[in-house]
């Protein structure tokens, strides 16, 4: 970018700038309602708003023409947004089951949940795994941009984040949450769990690594506990695995592995008399 000039003001360098970048990009705000809209629809309780059918049509279609709107700008000349739209709303109901999936399994593995509508209106593993899923539907409509926008509003209201490249399986679990990190060519299976703290990332970061596998997969029934590090796109954890709290693993593991950090703890007390 061309630095400001003595002989401008900083209103004439900003306005001057300001014409470099994309004008043709969503608007944070228009996004976000469109994700609060589409994730009340999916789930009414998260509003406490019953709705009759024509309502739910009514909005349905509405939402429709939201998305149109918000891709049309990022679309290619050649790409009908709306052919988009179409094809990105014939997969909602396929990826509702799937979170409803995700719901009762939350439900069903933590004790302290009472039922279902605790899980989708207080558990913000469960909201970032539902604004991933629909982020991630957009990413494999190849949408610039826009899963990005969609997959941050789900990171700064939940602290995790999860890239929209990310493919995930059935019945994930995040428990707690904060903190976590999985990266864009990060594979889950099924049935998967991590705590708070676990980061799936690349070995090392270089520009020229983009679009190449640098991310680890997870297999099917894997539990990953607080803490822990996973790196490299070579790096494979068998199924039926158990990574404990605080390891950092940058090599494979074979299925129904235990692997453990061992600390060394020391105790001391100190006793005092008056």
């Amino acid at each position: 970018m061309d630095p400001k000039t003595d002989q401008e003001t900083f209103p004439q360098y900003l306005f001057r700038t300001s014409a470099q970048y994309s004008q043709h990009v969503p608007s944070h705000t228009v996004v976000y309602r469109f994700v609060d809209s589409l994730t009340d629809l999916l789930f009414p309780v998260r509003s406490d708003q019953p709705l009759s059918l024509a309502q739910i049509e009514e909005r349905w279609e509405g939402l429709h023409r939201d998305f149109a709107a918000i891709i049309c700008p990022l679309c290619a000349p050649e790409v009908a947004c709306e052919i988009l739209s179409e094809q990105f709303f014939a997969r909602i109901a396929e990826l509702h089951a799937s979170l409803v999936e995700d719901a009762e399994m939350y439900r069903d593995s933590d004790p302290a949940s009472g039922c279902v509508e605790e899980v989708i209106l207080c558990y913000p593993g469960f909201y970032a795994v539902m604004v991933h899923r629909i982020a991630h539907e957009i990413h494999r409509l190849g949408i610039p941009l826009l899963p990005r926008v969609i997959a941050e509003y789900a990171h700064s209201r939940t602290g995790i984040d999860i890239h929209p490249g990310a493919t995930i399986g059935k019945h994930f679990y995040i428990d707690h949450g904060t903190g976590v990190v999985i990266g864009e060519t990060t594979v889950i299976g099924d049935n998967v769990c991590l705590y708070q703290g676990v980061t799936l990332g690349a070995s090392y970061v270089d520009k020229e690594l983009r679009g190449v596998r640098r991310h680890p997969s997870i297999e099917d029934n894997v539990i990953i506990y607080a803490g822990s590090t996973i790196l490299g796109g070579n790096t494979v954890v068998g199924h039926d695995s158990i990574i404990g709290g605080n390891v950092w693993l940058t090599e494979s593991v074979p299925p129904y592995s235990r692997v453990y950090h061992k600390p060394e703890i020391a105790i001391k007390t100190k006793k005092t008399t008056k």
